[in-house]
């Protein structure tokens, strides 16, 4: 196969992970998940591979092969592995599960390298920029910042106390970080550099974006600027658009039918792709608040989506 520009990918409670052409919204490849639900669906910085978190384990797959087959399992977690994400150059892989901890794997060596214990479900975890902080959020609300380099925790928060955080995102220049909860607030803290390597946050602004959950909150990348905005995903069935300057509602997208899970943008902001319980996933104008196409196929819940549709990074 050769390489897709776009790699569009979704998962399901129906056991399979699906490929489509963006455009035309036809399914061009399905894989067959049969050991776990799929939690979360992460593409490699090259476009080669699509990571799929399961429970308990994270499968790698070829993006162009049509191999049913794994390339590769990464099997030492114990319980649902709920996040999962690579470090820009794509030789390492970050994972947060359900068992408490966070995981460091190195792609070109076997095992789990590192790992971090939390001490609660970990329900999300981010990257800084800087590629040397890991951010996690975990059932019982805290937020904790793990130092690479120091290879410890270096700080802790919890912005509701006993509120489980659902979703973490930060902005691509890293200077704002936001938290979403299962109260359907959005906490926003400007990330100031200290004097040591520790992230410092500064309160900016509570967002109650919804009255439901919010499962999934994300920041627009770098090539939406000047424009910068916020996505939350939630089980109202929407998923609005915040303008980060003032936390202003920009747009309300309506058309799931069901619990929104997952969002993510183009690589210039102009379209959001969305995973619902009502078993399809949408592609959106950001600038319209409409919907474009929709993905039909799955036959349950689809509950995350993945998108590379910018640039391999240079070699």
């Amino acid at each position: 196969m050769s390489q897709p520009s776009v790699v569009l990918a979704t998962a399901s409670y129906d056991h399979t992970i699906k490929f489509w052409e963006a455009k035309s919204a036809r399914c061009y490849r399905t894989i067959q998940y049969p050991e776990s639900q799929v939690n979360r669906l992460e593409i490699t910085p090259d476009k080669r591979f699509l990571a799929a978190a399961g429970n308990p384990h994270i499968r790698l797959f070829d993006i162009n092969s049509n191999s049913p087959q794994p390339l590769r399992s990464f099997d030492s977690h114990t319980n649902n592995v709920m996040a999962v994400g690579f470090q820009c150059d794509g030789n390492w892989m970050y994972s947060g599960s359900e068992d408490g901890t966070v995981k460091i794997w190195d792609l070109r060596t076997p095992g789990c390298q590192r790992e971090y214990e939390s001490r609660a479900a970990v329900n999300t975890v981010v990257l800084h920029p800087n590629q040397t902080e890991l951010i996690s959020g975990d059932q019982n609300g805290n937020i904790r910042v793990w130092d690479l380099r120091a290879n410890s925790c270096s700080c802790e928060l919890v912005p509701e106390v006993d509120t489980a955080v659902r979703s973490l995102t930060i902005m691509w220049d890293g200077s704002l970080i936001v938290a979403a909860n299962n109260s359907g607030t959005c906490y926003v803290w400007r990330l100031l550099r200290g004097t040591e390597t520790m992230t410092n946050f500064e309160p900016l602004h509570k967002l109650q974006a919804h009255d439901g959950y919010i499962l999934k909150c994300l920041l627009s990348p770098e090539l939406c600027e000047p424009h910068r905005y916020l996505a939350t995903a939630s089980s109202d069935h929407t998923v609005k658009i915040w303008n980060v300057d003032g936390f202003t509602l920009e747009k309300t997208l309506i058309g799931h039918e069901r619990w929104v899970w997952d969002c993510v943008f183009s690589v210039d902001g102009a379209f959001l792709i969305t995973a619902s319980s009502d078993a399809t996933a949408r592609l959106w104008s950001t600038s319209t608040g409409k919907d474009i196409k929709v993905y039909q196929g799955h036959h349950k819940a689809t509950v995350c989506c993945a998108l590379h549709d910018g640039p391999e990074p240079s070699s």
